[in-house]
């Protein structure tokens, strides 16, 4: 890690115990600091001066605790080791929009992957001075990076969607992550290119789009709060792709690469200080369809990956507690309550060293009640709808489990989101997001005859 390289705790990051342990509300983890660490880390950052202060930083990194931080004027640099590759099939419009916002003194390759008019994309390409390779027939967006990724000849490679746009200092503010060595990639946040967008689903996508991840910057790694990358744009290290995205597959190819990579070692950042836009889809039939799109690679990554794509993550005290909740019988809160009390106790055990560790274990233990109950919601409505709504059909329980979960979660997340878009909409757009999502999860299932992609996961969190 570079001198001078700085880190701040990340805000969803406690500090307990006088600084001795770190506890990440949103995921759990917890880190206990030695003395020496708990000096070196005053008012929440740290500053990389030494090999002691440099293995402190990457430890808080590799947890997702903390983010680097900069200055202001820190994005001012260079870009002479980055090329820009586009991969695109047509779309002469959209291409010509994007090139007129990539910098003059960045080389670009666009990648033309079998277009029906080659020659309308060629001429875009030359009006910008682009480079150009073209595939006669088409062979996927991976193999169209991939190939760009091979003709360049820069270290660092900048992969564009040929439907976004790039907003000013966007490259600039990127290439600072890919200081740090051990970082391979780097995504920006991907906001709607309509900045007031008019139809419903236009506004609910430019609120909860997929390729939306979010204003907080998070280390992506998988079973996180940011678990994957959308290869809408990428910034990446050449030297640490190996083969690049794999080109059998047609959809989940950015989450396969991403997971391969943190696999090996390797870091991955999502720095949302970074934007680009992206032409999202607004009709509904369009809109929908990608939505099942999405849904059918999990089947493709659960035959990579395993238990990496469970659609649900729970130890065994919660899942016990969850399953008391949905039998909705008379012993169904004093079981989840016991239940999540055993799992309390048991990580109060494991914290008995620090200087609160009832009241730590309680809020781990609340924290991971809140989730569960916010997973089971979505596995109701989104993940697992087909078999709810089967349960539904004979079973009063179920339909209520089903209502309650689909208003709740609904609910709640329009709180959190904000959207500029009432209540009623949103949900019923977030609810088609969840049935073409979770019918394209079981159509991949179906046609690969495996459940793997649908079964939850059982983990217990390490102290």
């Amino acid at each position: 890690m570079p001198q001078g390289f700085r880190v701040e705790l990340s805000d969803d990051t406690k500090v307990c115990d006088g600084g001795r342990l770190l506890l990440g509300t949103s995921s759990g983890v917890v880190l206990r600091l030695r003395p020496h660490a708990v000096e070196r880390l005053r008012g929440r950052a740290l500053v990389v001066s030494d090999a002691t202060s440099a293995t402190l930083a990457r430890a808080l990194l590799v947890r997702g605790l903390a983010d680097p931080a900069w200055s202001d004027d820190s994005s001012r640099r260079d870009l002479s080791d980055l090329t820009v590759v586009v991969p695109v099939r047509d779309r002469p419009r959209q291409l010509d929009r994007l090139l007129a916002t990539v910098p003059a003194s960045v080389p670009v390759m666009v990648v033309d992957d079998g277009s029906t008019d080659p020659s309308s994309v060629a001429a875009v390409a030359a009006e910008h001075g682009a480079g150009l390779l073209r595939h006669d027939r088409s062979r996927g967006p991976a193999e169209a990076r991939n190939a760009g990724i091979r003709s360049a000849t820069t270290g660092l490679v900048a992969l564009i969607d040929s439907d976004v746009l790039l907003e000013p200092g966007t490259l600039t503010t990127l290439r600072r992550h890919l200081d740090d060595p051990a970082v391979a990639v780097v995504g920006p946040r991907v906001l709607s290119i309509e900045q007031r967008p008019t139809g419903w689903i236009a506004r609910y996508e430019a609120a909860r789009s997929s390729l939306d991840l979010g204003p907080r910057p998070a280390r992506v790694a998988p079973g996180t709060r940011v678990s994957y990358l959308p290869s809408a744009a990428l910034l990446v290290r050449r030297a640490a792709l190996g083969d690049g995205f794999d080109g059998s597959m047609q959809v989940a190819e950015d989450v396969d690469l991403i997971w391969r990579l943190t696999s090996a070692g390797h870091e991955v950042r999502y720095a949302p200080e970074a934007v680009v836009r992206h032409e999202h889809r607004i009709d509904v039939r369009d809109w929908m369809n990608r939505k099942v799109f999405y849904g059918s690679g999990a089947q493709l990554l659960a035959e990579r990956h395993g238990d990496l794509v469970a659609p649900m993550r729970l130890s065994a005290s919660s899942a016990l507690a969850v399953a008391a909740v949905l039998a909705q019988r008379p012993w169904s809160a004093p079981v989840a309550v016991t239940a999540l009390a055993a799992g309390g106790t048991r990580s109060a055990y494991r914290l008995r060293s620090v200087d609160h560790p009832v009241r730590t274990a309680a809020a781990l233990t609340a924290m991971t009640g809140a989730g569960a109950l916010w997973q089971t919601a979505s596995s109701l409505t989104r993940h697992h709808w087909p078999a709810a709504v089967a349960a539904a059909l004979v079973s009063q329980r179920a339909r209520r489990a089903v209502v309650v979960a689909a208003v709740a979660e609904a609910v709640a997340d329009h709180r959190r989101v904000r959207p500029d878009l009432d209540l009623a909409r949103y949900a019923v757009a977030h609810r088609l997001d969840d049935l073409a999502y979770g019918w394209g999860l079981w159509a991949g299932a179906w046609r690969a005859r495996s459940a793997r992609a649908l079964l939850p996961s059982l983990h217990e969190r390490k102290l």
